[in-house]
């Protein structure tokens, strides 16, 4: 990830603001201006890191903001070559060790451990689900029920847990979901106007709750198929419905998708069935943070 770029970085600014970082009565009254520091961030939980490259982001937004007393001042943010995100981690390892005024250290200990305990909580869990469907066809796929203004770095914590990203937005995609069923006439209708006028390389999904829903979704030019709120059962005979339709048709694959009350206890039955696709809002919407501290030391020569 680009942790540079003016999205991320707007982000960090603001929770930075948020908590008067710039501000912090209790540290300026206590700590001279002149300590500096060591501080390490240890995992306390076994996790799937995500999120490290924030940490010098913070930093140098910090400085930002500070100008007029951090701007030139020195800091080093150091890991061990086998930690980056992604990774695995054990408890009580080091993810990374700071080196800084003790002042900013403090400032800025609590919107680095937020970000990285959220970040590494859903990579984390993301990780969890896609083991549990390893060695099948299937990919785990989040969705956009995250956190509003979080959505970019929370799919990236996903991908770090071995996850794969569905759109990003409403305008990255076609989806046909039961509320434009509704609302536009019958999913003929909604097929028929989407498949009409669509962006050049736009592929238009349909979402199916039935037998009949589905019949409807391939009669009428449906170009994937998310199966939504279906037993393992219903997911596999549908499946094997859609490879039917396409069999012997060059060209012709229809990616499906399964969706709606898929928990880490279901999610292999799911993935048995053949299908391409697990979408699981579960993984940003319900991570439980990762366990992460920060430990601060004064610095020594």
């Amino acid at each position: 990830m680009d942790w540079k770029s003016y999205r991320i970085d707007a982000l960090l600014e603001l929770a930075l603001v948020e908590d008067q970082a710039a501000n912090d009565t209790t540290t300026n009254l206590t700590i001279d201006e002149t300590l500096r520091a060591t501080a390490s961030i240890v995992a306390r939980q076994e996790m799937v890191v995500a999120g490290l490259g924030a940490v010098p982001r913070f930093l140098e937004i910090f400085a930002r903001l500070n100008a007029r007393h951090y701007a030139q001042t020195r800091f080093e943010v150091v890991s061990h070559p086998e930690i980056f995100d992604g990774v695995r981690a054990h408890d009580g390892q080091v993810l990374a060790v700071i080196r800084h005024n003790a002042r900013v250290l403090l400032s800025c200990e609590r919107v680095i451990l937020n970000l990285l305990q959220h970040l590494s909580g859903i990579a984390t869990l993301t990780r969890a689900y896609a083991d549990a469907i390893q060695g099948t066809h299937a990919h785990v796929l989040d969705t956009r029920k995250t956190v509003p203004g979080m959505r970019a770095l929370e799919k990236y914590a996903v991908l770090c847990g071995g996850g794969t990203n569905h759109r990003l937005d409403l305008a990255s995609g076609i989806l046909i979901k039961n509320n434009h069923i509704a609302l536009g006439g019958g999913l003929p209708a909604a097929l028929e106007q989407a498949l009409a006028h669509r962006k050049k390389g736009q592929r238009v999904q349909a979402e199916v709750r039935s037998r009949r829903e589905l019949e409807e979704a391939l009669q009428y030019g449906a170009e994937a198929i998310l199966l939504d709120n279906m037993t393992p059962a219903e997911v596999r005979w549908s499946v094997e419905r859609i490879r039917q339709e396409t069999e012997g048709k060059p060209g012709r694959w229809i990616p499906t998708e399964a969706s709606g009350g898929i928990v880490l206890e279901n999610i292999r039955a799911y993935a048995e069935t053949g299908v391409d696709f697990i979408s699981v809002g579960a993984l940003t919407h319900s991570a439980r943070a990762a366990d992460i501290s920060m430990r601060i030391v004064p610095e020594t020569d």
